[in-house]
């Protein structure tokens, strides 16, 4: 695999990261399975609209889905994936406290 391969599939999962409730699903889901039902309590919107999400994150290896009757179940295929968006929140809140100390002296 050359380099620029790892690049285009590190911006794929970035891409599947980049949308606010795929974060929140991560959030809601980091350190347990959630049927289908429970997440759209949760995040609430359409059914619809979390199922979509919810697949594109499974197809890109983020979540794993796991089959019960009929409920689907959804864990994070990985911790590592909460500790990066965890990380990015904390970059967040530090480009928020500069800007914050910026506008102070002005």
């Amino acid at each position: 695999m050359t380099d620029k391969n790892i690049y285009t599939l590190h911006a794929n999962i970035c891409k599947a990261l980049g949308h606010p409730t795929r974060i929140e699903i991560i959030d809601t889901l980091q350190n347990k399975e959630m049927n289908f039902g429970k997440l759209l309590e949760k995040i609430g919107g359409a059914k619809s609209n979390l199922s979509q999400h919810l697949s594109s994150m499974t197809n890109k290896g983020i979540l794993i889905q796991r089959k019960e009757g009929l409920n689907n179940y959804y864990k994070l295929s990985s911790k590592k994936v909460s500790t990066a968006c965890r990380i990015m929140r904390e970059v967040l809140i530090d480009n928020l406290k500069k800007q914050h100390e910026i506008l102070k002296h002005i």
